[in-house]
């Protein structure tokens, strides 16, 4: 297993970079969280996992070791692979998490891409004793990030979105200005791709 990656960013993409070390270019997907860290043309160090199944071999990289540690806790959950453990990453902090799981918050959890309500259970179940205690920037993190987060067709569209590769904070803007003007999801879906296929 490699359990780091230290080079400079070669590229970033919607959800992953590259990371040269020495000569050879690692793909790394990343949580939003991540990604904010990143400099083209600098150094990293990221904490990684890599996922191999019949079909792909994948690395997943972390800017601290706390997103990493929180994140192997999270696939040993029954139903959370690492594309919905990535997008819970993306959508909440560490200790806005840790916190969420302390209080059995299902509203939080269940906002989250990919958790549905028996997914937000098991996570409650499996994890409340073991997620580690919450830092005390986490009311603050839950204040101002996961209750804010869209619901309704918003809420359907983000998920919909981050399944795709999107990240939260990539769409989030695009949802609040579009939620407002459309009556279903998939009006919103199409309004939220036209707007970021104009950014490019």
């Amino acid at each position: 297993m490699i359990g780091y990656v230290k080079g400079i960013v070669t590229h970033i993409f919607r959800d992953s970079c590259f990371v040269d070390v020495h000569g050879v270019g690692y793909r790394v997907s990343i949580p939003a969280s991540t990604m904010d860290k990143l400099v083209l043309n600098r150094e990293i160090t990221l904490f990684t996992y890599m996922s191999v199944r019949e079909d792909a071999i994948v690395l997943y990289g972390f800017a601290t070791q706390d997103e990493y540690d929180l994140f192997m806790l999270l696939i040993s959950v029954n139903g959370v692979g690492p594309k919905v453990a990535l997008g819970i990453l993306s959508a909440a902090s560490p200790d806005g998490f840790r916190l969420a799981v302390h209080q059995k918050n299902m509203k939080v959890l269940t906002k989250m891409p990919g958790i549905g309500k028996k997914t937000a259970e098991r996570i409650v179940l499996e994890l409340h004793d073991k997620i580690g205690p919450v830092g005390d920037g986490a009311a603050a993190a839950e204040d101002g990030g996961l209750e804010s987060m869209p619901q309704g067709i918003a809420s359907d569209a983000l998920a919909a979105l981050t399944s795709l590769g999107y990240s939260s904070q990539e769409v989030l803007p695009a949802i609040e200005a579009k939620a407002g003007q459309c009556r279903t999801v998939e009006e919103l879906l199409k309004a939220v791709l036209q707007a970021l296929g104009s950014r490019r």
